[in-house]
C-alpha cells in the first residue's frame, strides 16, 4: 500500500523543527478549561487520539488522569514513550482501527489532527472507532481549526526560518481540502512535503457524526470554550456522545 504524505511528513525531523515553537502553554490552557467543563472523576481513563509526541497526554496525566496517546508516527511514539510510567502509555496506531471496546471516559483528537484522509468513508470509520472506544456516557472531544476564517485568511506564500533552515511555505485550497507545500534546502539537499487537510465545516462534521452514531452536546470557538461565530472563530471545537 503506497504511503500518505502524513505517514512521510509526520515521521521527518523536519516537521518537528518546522512547528517547535508550538505552544505548551496554549495546550495546557485548552486542557485546564476543557477540564472544568467535562469534570472527568478521579483516575478517569482518556485517550489523545494522533496525539504527536505526547504534550496533552503528558498535562493530562499529570492532572490524574489514566491517558492513552496513540500516533501513526512512530518517531514522535518514540519520543513520548520516555515520559511513559504508571497510567501514562503511547502506542503507534492508526486513529482507523482503533482496538478498544466501551473502555474510555474521554476521548480527545486536538489541535486539527483530522481531516487527512481522501475518502469521507475513512474519517466516518475513524469516527466509528472513536465511538466504539468509548463507555457508553463517554464523551469526545473534535478540536478542528474553524475552515472558514483559515480560507478567508490564507497567505498564500510564506517563508519561516528555524535552526538556520529556511521553510518556503505555499498555501491552496484545492478539491474540497487546504494544501500546504514546504520547501527548503538543509545540508545541500532539497526537500519537498506536503500537507493536505481536508476542509471541512460544522455541517460535514454534522453529517460525519450521523453516519458515525454520534451527536454534538455542544461546541466553541476558541480555546477558552467561547461561543462558535462561523465567521470570527478560530476554532471549531465539538463536544460529542453516542447517539
Amino acid at each position: 500500500m503506497q504511503r500518505k504524505w502524513f505517514q512521510y511528513w509526520f515521521n521527518s525531523p523536519y516537521y518537528h523543527i518546522l512547528y517547535s515553537q508550538r505552544n505548551d502553554e496554549e495546550a495546557e490552557f485548552l486542557i485546564d478549561n476543557l477540564s472544568a467543563y467535562l469534570k472527568p472523576a478521579a483516575h478517569s481513563r482518556i485517550l489523545d487520539i494522533a496525539c504527536g509526541r505526547g504534550r496533552h497526554a503528558i498535562y493530562l496525566n499529570k492532572k490524574g488522569y489514566d491517558v492513552t496517546g496513540i500516533d501513526l508516527s512512530e518517531q514522535s511514539i518514540k519520543y513520548a514513550q520516555q515520559f511513559e510510567q504508571k497510567h501514562l502509555h503511547f502506542f503507534v496506531h492508526d486513529m482507523r482501527k482503533l482496538s478498544f471496546i466501551n473502555y474510555f471516559d474521554l476521548s480527545l483528537n486536538l489541535f486539527t489532527s483530522f481531516g487527512y484522509f481522501d475518502t469521507e468513508k475513512d474519517h466516518v470509520n475513524a469516527l466509528k472507532a472513536f465511538r466504539k472506544g468509548l463507555k457508553e456516557d463517554g464523551t469526545l472531544v473534535i478540536d478542528y481549526f474553524n475552515t472558514g476564517k483559515i480560507i478567508r485568511n490564507l497567505t498564500s506564500q510564506e517563508t519561516k526560518t528555524v535552526e538556520g533552515i529556511e521553510f518556503h511555505l505555499h498555501k491552496f485550497v484545492s478539491e474540497g481540502k487546504i494544501i500546504k507545500h514546504i520547501n527548503f534546502e538543509h545540508r545541500a539537499k532539497q526537500f519537498a512535503f506536503e500537507e493536505r487537510v481536508q476542509a471541512f465545516t460544522l455541517e460535514d462534521f454534522e453529517r460525519m457524526f450521523h453516519k458515525s452514531g454520534l451527536q454534538i452536546s455542544a461546541k466553541f470557538g476558541d480555546y477558552s470554550l467561547g461561543p462558535y461565530d462561523q465567521q470570527q472563530s478560530d476554532r471549531l471545537i465539538l463536544v460529542c456522545k453516542k447517539a
